[in-house]
């Protein structure tokens, strides 16, 4: 492994007997790693810089879930992986919903672990968004891939990462119909279970964002029985004065569009 290729990993478990035996193995890889047995705050996970995180939220108790949303959250360049003992479909499908890259079952082999964290690493690399690109103009909407985020009027969506992935992928191929298969495949990692509905629900989430902050345009077209388009498209037929203009207007009245801003392995 070259060292550009050097992954920074930090492992939150206390299973002494996996744990000494993955440490081996990293620092034969010559990969820098942390590893402790508690949870290690968000923000800190900020400051080491990592490539990925490998954790057993059973050392987190009734505090795993939520410390996987906010990870997930805060830190969407981070690979994230839950390796753990005994689990259910429904414990599984919850953790790779809120962000989690993968989910290893113990016991394990080692090598598996690496390869698998290799894995999450490469993928997150090759997504992550060309800066120099500059943001992405769609009707009132500013799309910023070097923020994971997007703007009408200067206001942010407060789009979670899962969000801004669905709209980022939409918005690429503008004018385009994605089926709903290719969509979860891209957004989500997998193939897509019969019955999953996950595209549909995150397509509405983004639409309620988009209407609270651009009432007056419409961003992403149904195909009934085939998937989605993103198409920019003044609800009326007119183009809308812009976000950030109307709300300068003293004449107007103003438009009040306030935005309210236990893990235990069974």
């Amino acid at each position: 492994m070259t060292q550009q290729q050097t992954i920074r990993l930090a492992v939150i478990d206390d299973d002494s007997g996996f744990v000494t035996v993955l440490a081996k193995r990293i620092e034969a890889t010559g990969w820098q790693h942390r590893q402790v047995a508690s949870v290690i705050p968000p923000e800190e996970l900020v400051a080491m810089k990592l490539n990925a995180l490998l954790v057993d939220p059973a050392v987190l108790g009734d505090e795993g879930w939520s410390y996987l949303e906010r990870v997930c959250g805060m830190l969407p360049d981070l690979g994230v992986i839950v390796c753990t003992g005994r689990s259910t479909v429904a414990q599984r499908v919850r953790g790779l919903r809120l962000g989690v890259d993968d989910w290893i079952a113990k016991p394990c082999h080692p090598e598996e672990v690496m390869a698998r964290i290799e894995a999450v690493s490469r993928r997150r690399r090759r997504s992550q968004p060309r800066v120099e690109a500059g943001p992405m103009l769609a009707g009132e909407m500013e799309i910023r891939a070097d923020q994971f985020q997007a703007f009408v009027g200067g206001t942010s969506l407060d789009l979670t990462r899962r969000e801004f992935e669905l709209l980022l992928l939409l918005a690429d191929a503008e004018g385009q119909v994605l089926e709903r298969e290719a969509i979860y495949q891209r957004v989500w990692g997998y193939a897509m279970a019969h019955g999953d509905r996950s595209v549909d629900v995150f397509v509405r989430k983004l639409r309620q964002k988009l209407e609270k902050r651009s009432p007056g345009w419409g961003y992403i077209h149904t195909h009934f029985g085939v998937g989605y388009r993103f198409d920019p498209e003044p609800v009326d037929g007119t183009v809308p004065p812009p976000a950030a203009a109307k709300a300068a207007e003293p004449a107007e009245a103003p438009d009040s569009q306030l935005v309210h801003s236990s893990f235990t392995a069974a």
